[in-house]
């Protein structure tokens, strides 16, 4: 498995590394300057062999690659992209498909005029390894909107898949809190040790937690925690781990990463803590809020 990477890339390493611990062997394709969606997959191409397949990093789908495999198969193509149907494409990438799932025609973020069809692009992508050298070296290019209409100019064997699975752009923090909640509604299958347990909760078996404590299902509480007496988690709540809520806080519908601290009193509300965070007592974060790692938000502060 290659990571092109050009964000944060010691970031993503110290995180990942080899890839050993999630069962994969991880291999570091490093932009020096940002290349785009397809010249990123240019800058790999030395690592790859074969049939290729892409997926954008900031998706979550339980797409059946295998069932999209056969697809590219049966149809004898060069490239094949998974197709997704939303209420509004213009945000995305509109792929309008004729007889048997060849691709006519693709525009990214139409103008809704242009809308023909709710099927987008989802990101993920067969393509057979020789059209990567139609990729320009070394530049900044555009798989929706250079590489792909190369494709059909060409007249390219060029299909999409439409299978049936779920599908999120986590590209936002509203979006990476709405996968959250559909991780613990089992909306997706993703093989994660997620089920929920009594009445949607999920609780580690070393969590301690006060007897007036009250958590509320669908939730997940990390290992190590600690909920003090009379706080409230859930619902819609994440708790990584070692995490500490302290006497008479609420979380609702909020994602706490590993090591945060709520302080006394504090309400947390749909927002997004990073590992490390300390909340003062009494303090109150609210929707859409996202709180950087080891920060610390003073005492009865209100954010927003």
């Amino acid at each position: 498995m290659v990571l092109s990477c050009s964000y944060m890339v010691e970031e993503v390493r110290r995180v990942l590394a080899d890839g050993s611990a999630y069962g994969v062997k991880l291999t570091y394709a490093v932009e020096t300057e940002p290349l785009g969606t397809a010249g990123g997959v240019r800058n790999a191409v030395d690592l790859v062999g074969g049939l290729v397949l892409v997926l954008n990093g900031d998706i979550l789908t339980d797409a059946d690659l295998s069932a999209m495999l056969r697809f590219h198969e049966d149809r004898r193509a060069a490239a094949t992209i998974d197709l997704f149907p939303v209420p509004d494409p213009t945000p995305y990438g509109l792929v309008e498909t004729g007889e048997a799932g060849r691709v006519l025609r693709f525009i990214e973020k139409p103008d809704p005029a242009q809308v023909t069809t709710n099927t987008i692009n989802a990101g993920i992508y067969l393509l057979e390894r020789e059209l990567l050298g139609r990729i320009p070296e070394g530049r900044m290019v555009s798989i929706e909107r250079e590489f792909f209409p190369g494709l059909l100019a060409d007249r390219i064997p060029f299909y999409g898949w439409l299978g049936q699975h779920y599908w999120l752009d986590i590209g936002s923090p509203a979006k990476y809190r709405q996968a959250q909640l559909d991780l613990m509604a089992g909306k997706l299958s993703t093989g994660l040790p997620i089920a929920p347990g009594t009445d949607g909760r999920r609780i580690a078996d070393d969590v301690a937690l006060e007897a007036t404590a009250r958590v509320a299902g669908p939730c997940v509480i990390g290992a190590g925690s600690r909920l003090d007496a009379e706080c409230h988690v859930g619902p819609g709540a994440v708790l990584g781990e070692r995490c500490v809520v302290g006497r008479g806080a609420r979380v609702t519908g909020a994602v706490l990463w590993d090591r945060v601290s709520v302080g006394d009193g504090a309400v947390l509300h749909d927002c997004i803590i990073a590992s490390g965070a300390r909340i003062g007592a009494g303090a109150r974060v609210g929707p859409g809020v996202v709180i950087d790692a080891d920060h610390v938000v003073r005492e009865h502060a209100r954010l927003p």
